[in-house]
């Protein structure tokens, strides 16, 4: 969806509300602050990359929208509480921030494991105790956790990826569960592939880039790639009032992939 379609598209409408996304820099995380800022959110770009996070908002504010740029490390417990302190209540919190590994059991060390869970789980957890408290005091918020295809499927050399995007599943769901009847809602979207930066570099470090593509996106049974925006458009309804019976729920947005073959 376009940033001139959402911006006449009453519904899914965040106007008067504060957005943040981490990892926003780049990837879907640029794509959801994008398409936030299309439907009229003051939207916070979040990444520990300052330099990627204002060339997202210099995106959105050529094409009309308003956003702030702000640095951090996720996995820094500290910072991400005085980034609170420093801004205003949010009203949509997306929990994109997160790193990939390639590896099994055997070529996957627990250094590597535990850099994961501090980013992909710890992160989460971080900005979560770092933002929700005020959402509580309003009665109102909505999170959406940024999890995986494979948070709710094991894949192939992902060990270490695997666990941390099913611990973001089951922190999701269990933050739903306590913080029910709060008006604050917590949900989790299931990306598949996605045309993304990272699966960029993923591709140009393969023997044979064309044939990586085509195995990637045949596990999807649309036979391609996800556009960043497509996971936007979900993550906009997760966030928008038009979603307001949803909660403690995991989105599929993969392709298929979760369907079986």
């Amino acid at each position: 969806m376009r940033f001139d379609q959402l911006t006449q598209n009453p519904m899914f409408s965040l106007l008067n509300k504060n957005a943040l996304v981490t990892g926003a820099g780049s990837g879907i995380g640029r794509a959801i602050a994008e398409t936030f800022a299309g439907a009229k959110a003051l939207v916070w770009v979040v990444d520990r990359d300052e330099a990627a996070a204002k060339i997202t908002v210099d995106l959105i504010r050529r094409a009309g929208g308003t956003a702030e740029a702000a640095t951090l490390d996720v996995s820094d417990e500290v910072s991400s509480s005085e980034l609170a302190k420093r801004l205003p209540v949010i009203d949509v919190l997306v929990n994109n921030a997160g790193i990939g590994h390639v590896g099994s059991l055997l070529s996957t060390s627990a250094s590597d494991l535990d850099r994961l869970h501090a980013v992909n789980v710890r992160g989460t957890f971080n900005i979560c105790r770092a933002f929700v408290p005020g959402m509580l005091e309003r009665k109102r918020g909505s999170v959406i956790n940024v999890a995986s295809i494979g948070g709710i499927l094991g894949i192939r050399d992902r060990l270490a990826y695997c666990a941390s995007k099913f611990a973001v599943v089951g922190l999701t769901k269990a933050l739903a569960l306590d913080y029910s009847h709060t008006g604050v809602r917590f949900n989790a979207i299931c990306p598949g592939r996605v045309e993304t930066p990272f699966v960029s570099l993923r591709l140009a470090e393969s023997a044979n880039p064309e044939k990586t593509r085509q195995e990637m996106c045949a596990t999807q049974l649309t036979g391609r790639m996800a556009h960043p925006s497509e996971i936007a458009a979900a993550v906009l309804y997760l966030a928008s009032d038009e979603s307001a019976m949803v909660t403690g729920s995991t989105l599929a947005i993969d392709g298929g992939w979760s369907a079986g073959k």
